[in-house]
């Protein structure tokens, strides 16, 4: 029969996929959990045949349930957790987990008390081009890392989305929502630390929503000097044939690579990976196989086996965006000038 789970919050399509992997996996959704915003839950429990459930007690009280997924408000989430902990369920979410400071202290001790799992849907980890990358930074391949450059633009659709994802306090505002899964990337790929950011945020559009900014660019400093330089936007266009055109650029000592995360109408649709050496002019790099998914790897954790996303990493890259978030130079050009943000 599999293991039982459960949805508690549905607010954003990011959490199908949990739900398709975890069916996919043999497991057993016992219902879906949402009564503020319910059309999204409506769509998912008809299309994989989930009961709705109108009682969250319902489903915390059933000791066969000993999963929870959610994709709540984004600053809802760490009362989703702390309510996880009680009931000794465990988590995972789309991200980001927190959206402030007080919200990471508070996951901070739960991860810290280690009575339930939390993981988060880290999906990047598990792209075939990504994993093929590390594998060739750890052999070597690129030498001696001096800088990474990631740019994540993505569509806005702003007719499609909820007003609480215009909302800083809400949504927690473009770097925590969106380079959560770059700060966690680059820990992964270099296995080295962040030392020191600094950032802007940049506001071009929508004056009805005050504090949505919707660009960013993120200056990091890594152990090792290694620099690194992310950037995302929400004006990819309606007619990009994915969210965003995300790539990633890596240089080193011995050799440069690109990924295009989404391929490229030029080439193909699928992701990509270009490198090029002192010894080998540019060329297509053959893609391996991340060896588990997020989910997977998630599972594992939970049983006691080998696994690769600690908790540490949830916290570590919840922390560097906040960093990040609280260092940021502000630009609003509907108030015609610059406002400097005191560091946290």
């Amino acid at each position: 029969m599999g293991t039982a789970f459960a949805i508690i919050g549905c607010r954003h399509g990011h959490i199908e996929k949990f739900i398709r992997e975890m069916l996919e996996l043999g497991n057993r959704c016992a219902g879906i959990y949402e009564v503020e915003e319910p059309s999204l839950a409506k769509a998912f429990a008809e299309k994989h045949r989930i009961p709705l459930v109108d009682d969250v007690d319902t489903l915390m009280n059933r000791l066969e349930v000993t999963i929870i997924g959610t994709s709540a408000v984004n600053n809802e989430k760490i009362d989703l957790i702390e309510l996880c902990e009680k009931y000794g369920k465990h988590i995972m979410l789309d991200k980001p987990l927190v959206t402030s400071r007080e919200g990471l202290g508070r996951l901070e001790s739960v991860l810290d008390r280690n009575r339930i799992q939390v993981g988060m849907l880290l999906t990047s980890r598990e792209r075939s081009s990504l994993f093929t990358l590390k594998q060739n930074i750890e052999e070597g391949y690129l030498g001696e890392l001096v800088s990474i450059t990631m740019r994540k633009p993505h569509k806005l659709s702003p007719s499609a989305r909820a007003p609480w994802h215009f909302s800083k306090e809400h949504n927690g505002g473009i770097i925590v929502d969106l380079l959560i899964h770059d700060f966690d990337i680059l820990r992964w790929l270099t296995g080295r630390e962040v030392r020191q950011v600094s950032s802007v945020m940049a506001k071009n559009i929508l004056p009805e929503y005050p504090d949505f900014y919707d660009t960013a660019t993120v200056q990091v400093i890594m152990e090792g000097s290694l620099v690194a330089q992310l950037y995302t936007d929400w004006h990819t266009p309606e007619q990009c044939w994915a969210f965003g055109d995300c790539r990633i650029f890596v240089t080193g000592t011995k050799g440069s690579a690109e990924l295009r995360l989404f391929g490229d109408p030029a080439v193909e649709m699928d992701e990509l990976m270009f490198a090029m050496t002192h010894q080998e002019k540019f060329h297509r790099v053959d893609l391996v196989k991340a060896p588990v998914t997020v989910i997977e790897d998630f599972l594992d954790r939970i049983d006691g086996r080998p696994h690769f996303i600690t908790h540490q990493d949830l916290l570590l890259a919840s922390r560097g965006v906040l960093d990040a978030d609280e260092r940021a130079v502000l630009l609003n050009n509907f108030k015609g000038g610059e406002e400097d943000v005191e560091s946290g």
